[in-house]
């Protein structure tokens, strides 16, 4: 028998907390941006998959056309996991995206915490902040450059 929903959602949470950590805290080697923005969100999406198809198909009145039809998906414990491990896979997704991409802009781990732990708390707030600081460091980096020539 498989466990109830709270342990499920435990075992998600955490599953995706340790990918945060170790994105946050570890060096970007390559197997740990396999892992995180990898491994770990596919396994969610395994998880998403099975929980979806089990609840999704059998709610009456469920549908993605109305706002009613949105909370009528979300009125069982395996859709509301479902949904909760739908934003664990992309928010991780996406903060491992953030990070390889940060990097490659030469932004120091200190700018990119607080962006990334937006990204875990906010999700599309942290991408926004992320884009935002980009778009702020490309335009002084090119200001620098410009100045020295």
């Amino acid at each position: 028998m498989f466990a109830d929903f709270d342990t499920l959602f435990g075992w998600s949470n955490n599953l995706a907390l340790i990918g945060w950590l170790l994105l946050i805290l570890l060096p970007r080697w390559t197997w740990l941006t396999t892992t995180t923005g990898i491994i770990i969100p596919a396994l969610l999406s395994v998880f998403y998959g099975g929980l979806a198809m089990a609840s999704f198909a059998t709610i009456d009145g469920g549908g993605f056309g109305s706002i009613d039809q949105v909370r009528a998906l979300f009125t069982s414990d395996a859709g509301l996991l479902a949904g909760w491990v739908h934003y664990l896979a992309f928010d991780l997704a996406i903060g491992t995206w953030i990070a390889r991409r940060s990097d490659e802009q030469g932004l120091s781990r200190l700018v990119q915490t607080p962006i990334l732990i937006a990204t875990f708390l906010f999700g599309p707030l942290g991408f926004l902040l992320h884009v935002l600081t980009g778009t702020a460091w490309r335009a002084l980096e090119t200001r620098k450059g410009e100045v020295a020539a």
